[in-house]
């Protein structure tokens, strides 16, 4: 079972679902794709103070102090790889899915590494909006290339979008 709640945010709200063993994802209206929702219910129980306080920290300007327990409950190995490898992008910082894919030890993969991007269920907390196309190029996201932009000249990672 999946226990699902919402917040508001600088970007619309936002909605965070999670298990007993941590959050497992954070979605945007109109988030592409959308998550299946068949086993979630609505509430909160308590389990998403930690996502909810470094969610608000981040969206303040601040550096959250610890990220909250988060749980992959899905997702082929390579996907998972893939979201690993974006928890270390620093705030701030971008990777091209190029340099994602050699970091992975899979230098032909970057479409693939894009795919995998794009499913990533954690969206802010694993920075998926850190990960940029070739030439500092803006590509697709989940929640909206208006909202990566946001996400990115609120890290002062690219301010001019």
């Amino acid at each position: 079972m999946i226990l699902h709640t919402s917040m508001d945010s600088p970007i619309g709200a936002l909605t965070l679902a999670a298990k007993p063993e941590g959050l497992c994802g954070i979605y945007f209206q109109q988030h592409k794709p959308a998550p299946k929702r068949a086993d979630w219910i609505e509430g909160d129980d308590g389990r998403f103070d930690e996502a909810k306080t470094w969610l608000t920290t981040y969206f303040i300007g601040e550096t959250p102090a610890r990220s909250p327990k988060i749980l992959f409950t899905h997702g082929t190995p390579f996907q998972r790889r893939v979201w690993e490898t974006l928890i270390d992008i620093p705030l701030g910082n971008t990777m091209t899915y190029g340099e994602i894919a050699r970091t992975i030890g899979s230098e032909k993969a970057s479409r693939a590494v894009g795919a995998a991007v794009g499913r990533n269920p954690l969206s802010i907390i694993v920075p998926c909006h850190r990960v940029i196309g070739s030439k500092a190029k803006l590509t697709g996201f989940a929640g909206g290339i208006q909202r990566k932009a946001w996400l990115l000249r609120h890290e002062n990672a690219f301010p001019r979008y």
